[in-house]
């Protein structure tokens, strides 16, 4: 991914939300990745580049094609061809895990400096955690019910640490619109609207204290 593209969260967890011919794709997508055919992953990514940081929709575990590379321990080739596609290391699974945890718990130790996230812009932990959690909250209250009703999975900001350009796209389902967010130093500028509701645009910048309002009515 280029350092001037925006990449996406992807927090859509329900089957029903997508089209069939989605459905059909990233379940050959997780597929292909749980069986090692990487082959066939490489190709659908060729395709679908979207779905470099996607895992298996409605799928438990949060794996996503970087975390079975680690699983199964791969050459380190593929890895390194995933993260020149995008793959998030940082990236975690459910259970919290990176794929280079997942690597090194199996003994995979040609994984581990493929799958090291390189960070671009450091932030201590207790100060990332404060940001996100504000960020959640800031969601939360512009999504509201459709949170639960859509089973969203909110986003998670240590994956901006390694991106070059630290920003990120966050599509709420029946908001028919969502969330722009950017790592700017220790500060979260976030842009959220709905298309189908006038003036609805706000900004928020978020550091570790809190959210504040800093323009609003710009869509």
């Amino acid at each position: 991914m280029g350092k001037d593209e925006v990449s996406t969260w992807d927090g859509v967890t329900l089957r029903s939300t997508y089209s069939d011919k989605v459905i059909e794709g990233r379940d050959k997508l997780a597929d292909a990745a749980r069986d090692g055919d990487w082959s066939m992953v490489l190709d659908l990514l060729e395709a679908h580049p979207a779905w470099i940081n996607s895992g298996r929709v409605g799928g438990g575990s949060g794996y996503a094609p970087l975390h079975q590379v680690a699983w199964r321990g791969a050459d380190a080739d593929i890895a390194h061809r995933l993260v020149a596609y995008g793959a998030w290391r940082t990236l975690r699974t459910a259970q919290g895990d990176r794929a280079v945890d997942i690597a090194d718990r199996r003994g995979h130790r040609h994984l581990l400096a493929p799958l090291t996230p390189v960070i671009h812009h450091h932030l201590p932990a207790e100060t990332l955690s404060s940001i996100q959690r504000h960020f959640h909250t800031l969601i939360h209250e512009r999504a509201a019910d459709l949170i639960t009703d859509q089973q969203l999975r909110l986003p998670e900001l240590e994956t901006l640490t390694e991106q070059q350009n630290p920003a990120c796209w966050f599509a709420v389902p029946g908001m028919y619109g969502g969330f722009s967010y950017r790592l700017t130093g220790a500060e979260l500028t976030v842009e959220s609207w709905s298309r189908v509701v006038g003036g609805s645009g706000r900004r928020h910048v978020i550091d570790e204290h809190g959210a504040r309002l800093v323009a609003e009515g710009f869509v």
